[in-house]
């Protein structure tokens, strides 16, 4: 197999500075490496983005986000040269967009609810239907965590004009990476940091930090029993799951995400992190 990573903007034959310690390790492990070009493939240039790829074989890509069609573009553009990606088009959008993991999950995540376009009109029906008390804002793919107050937390589902100016805001710092609707989740008090777990084809091969707390590390005992059969009935070939531990001491899951574009944490060593994830992929 081959792993695909950002090509460095300066140099393009080198990986990108923040992915070649992990392709580093995959040379090491006897994992052959490829670089495309990112910017082509967010121009809508994917056969462009892949001339230094070699032909043939399957890969796993560890690179920058991507939309869902612009992945599945480069997932096709890839076909057409004989290369398969281990993770497909709609395996890509069914782990990035929250309405393609969300149902299964259900049990174990805040209670949701999303629109399918930003109209007002939309919000408010999501809302209403969400019920009353506080909500978390997003996408379908981001959240603004880092504007708590005035573009994620909506204190009361009753009231709609502070709502929508949360609404308002999210939509005005998102711009045009806007993408599928709104998501409106229950509010939940979490009361620690986030855990990201790494999970090939429904087995969780790898426990470490969340990349924005990379020194909170993971208990030891963390317990992934309730967890690990819904995950697998996903059959996704390659996700993160974030968990963080409610005040009620319940483990719930935050985020999941497509593996390929989850950003690892620095206390996870990128040796450990092809060994954990990639060599069960070859």
């Amino acid at each position: 197999m081959m792993l695909l990573v950002p090509a460095n903007a300066l140099r393009p034959r080198r990986p990108d500075d923040h992915f070649a310690p992990e392709a580093d390790a995959a040379r090491a492990a006897g994992i052959d490496v490829a670089v495309i070009d990112h910017d082509a493939l967010t121009r809508d240039e994917p056969h462009r983005a892949i001339t230094a790829v070699p032909a043939g074989g399957s890969a796993v890509y560890r690179g920058w986000m991507l939309r869902s069609d612009q992945y599945a573009a480069f997932a096709d553009a890839l076909a057409a040269r004989g290369v398969t990606l281990r993770t497909s088009g709609d395996d890509y959008r069914r782990a990035h967009e929250l309405p393609g993991w969300y149902h299964q999950l259900a049990p174990v995540t805040p209670t949701s609810t999303w629109t399918t376009s930003a109209e007002r009109a939309a919000f408010d029906q999501a809302r209403i239907r969400l019920g009353t008390g506080a909500a978390v804002l997003r996408d379908y793919t981001k959240s603004m965590k880092h504007h708590w107050h005035d573009a994620t937390f909506i204190p009361d589902l009753s009231d709609p004009s502070p709502a929508w100016q949360v609404a308002a805001r999210f939509l005005e710092l998102r711009a045009d990476d806007f993408t599928g609707g709104f998501v409106l989740r229950a509010f939940e008090h979490f009361t620690t940091a986030e855990v990201r777990t790494w999970w090939i084809t429904g087995t969780c091969t790898l426990v470490g930090a969340h990349p924005d707390t990379p020194n909170d590390l993971p208990p030891t005992n963390l317990d992934l029993s309730t967890l690990t059969p819904l995950v697998a009935a996903l059959d996704l070939p390659f996700i993160t799951i974030d968990l963080a531990q409610r005040d009620d001491g319940t483990w719930r899951v935050i985020e999941l995400g497509d593996g390929q574009v989850s950003d690892r944490p620095t206390t996870i060593s990128p040796h450990d992190f092809v060994a954990a994830l990639l060599a069960g992929t070859r």
